[in-house]
């Protein structure tokens, strides 16, 4: 059991799965979330994203600015807000949910998470792929074809399922240097672009409406939404003495210091590159502005950044897996999202026509989806707050009918019921190119709020509804619970 226990703290391979980390094992530190959302965000979708607020949504420079920086401030705002939750109850955020939906009614909500995350693993696993068949042909004028199309996204995958199987440890040192070289990079393009860059006709675009920028704020916004029940994966090593502003802070920094100059740097590119946002490959545009010297270096920081993003991102789909029921190591586990991730990659590089209109409506889409989880989980983290009650690690585990969290049936009627409304309501609201709900024409729907409208409708509901009642757990000592969630609390 010693053993165990010094491979899950010390050693580079993580053998802890869903199973809460006990108070000995907690020596995290806060900033080390830092570079984990600074990793989480080094993609160059973002400048492909940032050009289409120019291209589509016709906003200037400015209005970019304001747009990025809303949407950082949102989206990593409420990641790192329910990241505290990680260092109450030491679990990840699928695994803390139980206690939020019951043990049976989690795996539902579980089960879009799931999914959902699939199309992210596989939108930046293509986009990672069309990133090194773009410094294949600037460095050796290798064209691609579909033969190089899937050894290439296969290398990626296999390469992300290496890096999310050693654990937290490991990606902390990654996040830790991959950070550092890609801002090196982003300043050397930032440079460029400062030189070169024909700054009057930049500055010169007039203003688009108001309408197009809150449109903007959620598009951009949805990445970081799509982190937010995964949050508390990366806060569970923390101790319960951690800070839950300084959590918060690192997270939204750690985030917007990558999203808000990229996006920008997007957008300036869209200037001199119009067809930027409309390519079909959202990558091998690099290479017609940078020069050969920038553009190759800084695409392989993005490359490795990309891969960290899945890692990140298979790292907690393993987690889910296990708590839906799935009776794997989380290495396999992870390993079954690595063969989706690597399937549905080949389908959108070799079947699909538009993958910008495909990527986009996968954002509109997976911001509505993880927005009704996210309103039902605040309410009860607030709740738990207030009434100063710990997570039980006992409970959480604990699948049947002795379970703290069976409620009724297994289910946590008011949480399911929030949850469905919600999620419903939302889809209503979307319009993308796959479908346009029933109230798509409203100003919800309109304004593209479908995401902020799911958030506050399921928040609601909770919140109205009767307060869930746990059942006794016999083996907790209430007093000694009661006292350290109140130490939790001032520290949050």
């Amino acid at each position: 059991m010693d053993n165990v226990v010094l491979a899950d703290s010390e050693g580079a391979i993580e053998t802890r799965g869903i199973e809460p980390v006990p108070d000995e094992e907690r020596h995290g530190r806060v900033r080390e979330l830092f570079p984990t959302w600074v990793a989480a965000n080094i993609s160059v979708l973002l400048l492909t994203m940032g050009a289409a607020l120019v291209v589509f949504n016709a906003l200037n420079f400015w209005q970019v600015l304001i747009v990025a920086a809303c949407a950082a401030l949102a989206s990593f705002g409420m990641v790192g807000v329910l990241s505290v939750s990680g260092k109450w109850g030491g679990a990840p955020g699928a695994m803390l949910s139980r206690a939020t939906f019951g043990v049976r009614g989690n795996l539902f909500p579980g089960a879009i998470l799931w999914v959902a995350r699939f199309g992210w693993e596989t939108i930046n696993a293509v986009t990672g792929a069309y990133a090194v068949l773009t410094v294949l042909d600037l460095l050796f004028g290798i064209k691609s074809n579909n033969v190089l199309i899937v050894i290439t996204l296969f290398v990626f995958v296999a390469c992300t399922f290496l890096v999310s199987g050693m654990g937290r440890k490991a990606l902390n040192v990654c996040n830790k240097w991959s950070t550092y070289l890609f801002g090196i990079f982003s300043v050397l393009v930032l440079g460029y672009l400062i030189a070169n860059m024909d700054w009057d006709e930049v500055f010169s675009k007039p203003a688009g409406t108001t309408a197009m920028m809150i449109t903007g704020i959620g598009t951009i916004a949805a990445g970081g939404i799509s982190w937010v029940p995964t949050g508390p994966d990366f806060t569970r090593y923390l101790p319960h003495a951690a800070s839950g502003k300084k959590i918060v802070g690192a997270t939204i920094s750690g985030a917007g210091l990558v999203m808000v100059p990229m996006v920008l740097m997007g957008a300036v590119m869209a200037v001199a590159t119009p067809g930027l946002a409309e390519a079909p490959d959202p990558v091998s545009f690099l290479g017609d502005i940078l020069p050969t010297w920038l553009a190759v270096p800084y695409l392989v920081t993005a490359i490795v950044g990309m891969l960290l993003i899945n890692s990140l991102s298979m790292y907690s789909a393993g987690f889910t897996a296990q708590t839906m029921g799935v009776k794997l190591p989380r290495a396999m586990a992870v390993s079954i999202n690595a063969v989706i991730s690597l399937v549905g990659g080949l389908l959108l590089m070799l079947v699909a026509k538009s993958f910008l209109s495909s990527f986009i409506t996968f954002l509109i889409l997976l911001a509505v989806s993880f927005s009704a989880w996210i309103g039902v989980y605040a309410v009860d983290m607030a709740r738990r707050r207030a009434r100063a009650v710990r997570y039980d690690p006992e409970g959480l585990m604990d699948t049947g009918r002795t379970s703290r969290y069976w409620y009724v049936g297994g289910f946590c009627w008011q949480a399911m019921t929030a949850w469905t409304i919600a999620l419903i309501a939302g889809i209503c609201f979307t319009k993308c190119d796959w479908f346009t709900g029933p109230l798509a024409s409203t100003f919800i729907g309109k304004y593209g709020l479908s995401w902020a409208a799911t958030i506050a409708i399921s928040a609601l509901l909770m919140a109205v509804l009767p307060a869930p009642r746990e059942s006794a757990s016999p083996d907790a000592d209430a007093d000694a619970d009661a006292a350290g969630a109140q130490r939790e609390s001032a520290a949050a």
